[in-house]
C-alpha cells in the first residue's frame, strides 16, 4: 500500500451548502496544519480559518474533524474538511493541498480500498458501500446497508472457520497420529460436518438470484394487442411521457425500457411492440423482440382493450394461466369492475393504478424481498459452487490427504469472497485444539 497521503472531494461535484474534503494517510496532520495552522482533538469538529500555506490568504472558514489512525473510515490518520460548497472554494482548497508535499489526488476508489487493505471493510462490505450509494429504491437500500455492515461477510466466515477447524482436526490425524491428544476416528465425523456444510451451500443458492436480481431490478414486460394502451400504461407508470402515444397501429417497433421505483422495489419496465399478423418485416422484428422479452421477463402485464373484452384472442387467453401473467382490461374509464383474475385499469384517468402497483410490489416482494442473507453478486456465487463442489469431493475423497486437500480449496474459494485467506489459521487452530508439541 502506498505511504503517500491521499485528498479528494467526497461530496458531488457542483454548488452545494457544503463540500467535504477527505484526507487520509501519515501527512494528514501536517496538510491540516498546512492549511490551519492547528490540529483539533480527535473527533470533535472545530471551525478553523483555512489559509493557502504559500501565500498566507484566507481560504475559508471550515468545520474540521481529525479522525487519528486506526480509528478512522481507512484505518490511517483522516481529515475532514466541510467546507462552504462553491465551486471557487473547493477548488482554492484543492489547489492548496496538491502543493503539500507527500500529497496528492485520490485514485478511484482508493479510500475505500486502503479501509480494505487495513482491515475496517472486507470485500462484500465494500461492494455493499458501492450498492448502497448507488441505491435508488427502499428495497435495495436495506439489502446494502446489511452487506455493508458486514452481515454477509459474517455468513461466508462463519463457514470458513467451521472449515478451518475440520480441516485442523483433519491434518491433525494425518501429521500426529501417534499423538495421545488426538482423538480417534476424527475424518469419519469431519465426512459427516463436511456433508452437512456442503447442504448449507447449496441451499444458499437456492435463491432464485433474488440478491442479483434485487441490484439490477425486477424485469416487467407489458404485452398485447396493438392500441391496447401498452405506452400510456408505461407513462402513467413512469409518471411522464416516456414513450410515444398514438392511435395508429404499429407505432411501436423496439423495446422501449425505464427503470422504477414502485413500491420501494426497482423495476425495469419495457413497453413492447403489439402483436399481430403483418407483413411489415420491422413491425414482425419488434413483435419477435416482444415475444422474446416477454418470455425472459419476472412478469408480464397482459393488456387486453375494455372493447375486445371478453371476447380474448387465443394467443392472449393461452397466456393467462401464467403464474408470471397479470392480465389487466386496459381503458376502464367508468371504473369498471373486472372479475378475477382481470385487474382493470385507466391509464388516462389512473383508475385501477393502485390496485396494478399493489400487485408488482407483491410480486417483486416474493421475488426479491425477504431479509436472508443472499449471494449479490455472480462472483459470490461462483465462489459458494467451486467451494461445494470441493466439499462433496472431499466428503468421497478415497484418501485422508485428498480430503484435507479438497477442503482446503473449499477455504480459499469463500475466503475469495470476503478477501481473507489465511492458511496460518488452519495451523493455530491444530495446535490449540490439540496441545500439540507440548
Amino acid at each position: 500500500m502506498s505511504g503517500d497521503t491521499i485528498y479528494a472531494l467526497a461530496t458531488a461535484r457542483g454548488v452545494g451548502g457544503v463540500a467535504v474534503i477527505r484526507i487520509s494517510g501519515p501527512s494528514a496532520a501536517a496538510c491540516l496544519n498546512a492549511l490551519a495552522g492547528h490540529v483539533p482533538p480527535p473527533r470533535y469538529a472545530r471551525l478553523l480559518s483555512l489559509h493557502d500555506p504559500f501565500d498566507g490568504g484566507l481560504l475559508d472558514r471550515a468545520l474540521v474533524l481529525w479522525f487519528p489512525n486506526p480509528g478512522s473510515f481507512t484505518g490511517e490518520d483522516v481529515v475532514e474538511l466541510h467546507l462552504h460548497g462553491g465551486r471557487a472554494v473547493v477548488n482554492s482548497v484543492l489547489s492548496a493541498l496538491s502543493r503539500v508535499t507527500g500529497c496528492r489526488p485520490a485514485e478511484a476508489g482508493e479510500f475505500t480500498r486502503r479501509a480494505f487493505a487495513n482491515g475496517k471493510l472486507d470485500l462484500t462490505a465494500v461492494e455493499g458501500l458501492g450498492d448502497l450509494i448507488a441505491a435508488e429504491t427502499e428495497a435495495q437500500r436495506r439489502q446494502a446497508i446489511r452487506q455493508m455492515d458486514g452481515a454477509l461477510g459474517r455468513l461466508y466466515d462463519g463457514w470458513s472457520h467451521r472449515l478451518i477447524d475440520l480441516l485442523a482436526r483433519i491434518e491433525a490425524e494425518i501429521d500426529f497420529v501417534d499423538e495421545e491428544d488426538v482423538p480417534d476416528s476424527l475424518i469419519q465425523s469431519a465426512r459427516k460436518d463436511l456433508t452437512d456444510l456442503a447442504d448449507k451451500l447449496a441451499n444458499h443458492l437456492r435463491d432464485g438470484r433474488r440478491g442479483e436480481r434485487l441490484r439490477d431490478g425486477l424485469s416487467v414486460a407489458i404485452l398485447g394487442a396493438p392500441n391496447a394502451g401498452k405506452s400510456s400504461l408505461l407513462n402513467a407508470l413512469a409518471g411522464r411521457e416516456a414513450a410515444i402515444v398514438s392511435e395508429r397501429a404499429g407505432t411501436t417497433r423496439d423495446i422501449i425500457e425505464l427503470h422504477l421505483d414502485l413500491a420501494g422495489y426497482p423495476v425495469v419496465l419495457a413497453d413492447t411492440a403489439g402483436l399481430r399478423i403483418t407483413d411489415d418485416p420491422i413491425e414482425q422484428e419488434g413483435i419477435r423482440r416482444a415475444e422474446a422479452r416477454a418470455g425472459a421477463a419476472d412478469l408480464t402485464l397482459l393488456l387486453v382493450d375494455r372493447g375486445d373484452w371478453p371476447s380474448v384472442p387465443a394467443a392472449i387467453q393461452a397466456r393467462l394461466s401464467d403464474a408470471r401473467v397479470l392480465a389487466l382490461i386496459s381503458k376502464c374509464d367508468d371504473g369498471f369492475e373486472a372479475p378475477d383474475p382481470w385487474i382493470a385499469i385507466s391509464a388516462a384517468s389512473g383508475f385501477g393504478l393502485d390496485r396494478l402497483i399493489a400487485a408488482i410490489a407483491g410480486v417483486a416482494e416474493d421475488s426479491l424481498g425477504g431479509e436472508a442473507l443472499v449471494p449479490t453478486r455472480e462472483r459470490h456465487r461462483a465462489a459458494v459452487q467451486a467451494a461445494e463442489a470441493s466439499l462433496r469431493r472431499a466428503v468421497s475423497a478415497p484418501l485422508p490427504e485428498l480430503l484435507a486437500e479438497d477442503v482446503r480449496l473449499a477455504v480459499r474459494e469463500l475466503g475469495r469472497i470476503t478477501g481473507r485467506v489465511d492458511v496460518e489459521d488452519i495451523l493455530d487452530r491444530i495446535f490449540s485444539a490439540f496441545c500439540i508439541g507440548k
